[in-house]
């Protein structure tokens, strides 16, 4: 594999890390854990900006887990460049979904190994809290999957057109051998 196919990766990867560990660093430095921030007072019934701390998977679950999500997130780190190393060379958009999960995974492996927690604040009214790193995941698999269904309906869409041209055509009507006058 070309090594401009690996700087992308890594330039996707690390833009997502910078921008979620900055984010998380605003907040830290900004808001006490469990305070809430809204800069516009009309959302707040739907969304603010509320700092919490998660030491568990999504939503919370398994909060004494830390070290078991750490281990799964090195785990999907290597599964994650195992799978780009063999792409085809003009798959961009798959390209971008893994260095988007890569990027959210490292965003938020990074806080669990610093802090041994993950730093979240965006507060989705109906949602539990969550992070750009969350956000870069949720994205990339949601890519991925849309990816995954399209070139699923091309596949069948071209065994379609592939089974309708093996099937034999009807015979025409033999030409009359009585010519006009």
């Amino acid at each position: 594999m070309r090594p401009r196919k690996w700087l992308f990766l890594v330039w996707v990867a690390l833009s997502v890390i910078v921008i979620d560990q900055l984010s998380k660093a605003i907040i830290v430095a900004s808001l006490e854990p469990y305070e809430e921030w809204m800069p516009i007072e009309a959302i707040r019934p739907f969304f603010s900006i509320t700092y919490v701390t998660n030491t568990g998977a999504a939503f919370g679950i398994l909060p004494q887990g830390g070290m078991l999500f750490t281990l799964i997130a090195l785990i999907v780190v290597g599964v994650i460049i195992y799978f780009y190393r063999q792409l085809p060379e003009r798959v961009w958009l798959v390209r971008v979904a893994l260095g988007l999960q890569l990027g959210g995974a490292l965003g938020n492996l990074i806080d669990r190994i610093r802090l041994g927690y993950v730093v979240d604040f965006l507060h989705v009214r109906f949602w539990p809290v969550f992070n750009i790193a969350d956000s870069a995941i949720v994205i990339g698999v949601g890519l991925l999957m849309i990816l995954m269904w399209r070139e699923d309906r091309r596949s069948a869409a071209s065994k379609r057109e592939e089974a309708e041209a093996a099937k034999p055509l009807p015979p025409e009507d033999e030409p009359s051998s009585v010519t006009p006058r």
